[in-house]
């Protein structure tokens, strides 16, 4: 049993995380904009802010043996040309603050998620999808992703940037599988179930430390 800070608890990935990590025994605290709309198990406790202020993520991590941050770059729509809603660098700022939160409470373990394409993966993207992410509004949230990828990589903590594929709530086709960057060619989707499922075994397995291996659903 961990005591779980999860960010981003209220998207589409975070509410996995949360009902999983209930599930699994963990005493679990969100931070959540309006906990009134976010569906989370009774036993999860849902704590008011933003993880754009440190002092709401300072009182959110009292107690916290380890983060899963779900957060998110959001635009209008998943159409690629949909106007972005999130502040520019949300991710990025909110990861700062968070690795500020966890220096000063002594918490080393933090797990996100990332993208594929992200940090060092930017040069594995076809000439294809980076003309998608440059020439759309995907772009804020590719930049935004590696601003993670570099504040993360530049603490001290014990992290684990989980890049995901394209993510769809659809049923899983096939098994999850996850990989070094570059060590073996991935699906083209992840279910979010599973997404949320791999982030709590490498929070208990204690694996993936300091590595950013990609996920996907593998096709049956």
């Amino acid at each position: 049993m961990t005591d779980l800070l999860v960010l981003g608890g209220s998207g589409r990935t975070g509410t996995h995380v949360l009902a999983q990590a209930a599930a699994r025994g963990h005493r679990v605290r969100a931070l959540v904009r309006n906990p009134d709309t976010v569906q989370a198990p009774a036993e999860v406790e849902l704590l008011q802010g933003t993880p754009t202020s440190i002092d709401d993520l300072r009182k959110a991590a009292q107690g916290a043996e380890a983060v899963i941050s779900a957060l998110n770059n959001s635009r209008a729509s998943d159409n690629p040309w949909a106007k972005p809603v999130s502040p520019p660098m949300f991710m990025t700022n909110a990861t700062r603050n968070t690795l500020t939160a966890m220096g000063e409470q002594d918490i080393r373990r933090i797990v996100l998620v990332s993208t594929q394409g992200a940090g060092d993966d930017w040069a594995r993207m076809s000439p294809l999808a980076k003309a998608v992410v440059n020439l759309s509004n995907i772009k804020a949230s590719f930049t935004d992703h590696h601003g993670v990828d570099q504040v993360v990589r530049a603490s001290d903590t014990d992290w684990t940037l989980v890049r995901a594929v394209a993510l769809t709530d659809k049923p899983a086709r096939g098994p999850l599988r996850a990989g070094d960057a570059g060590s073996d060619k991935p699906g083209s989707w992840i279910n979010r179930a599973d997404l949320a499922g791999f982030l709590l075994d490498a929070i208990e397995q204690a694996t993936w430390i300091r590595k950013a291996p990609l996920v996907w659903n593998a096709k049956g």
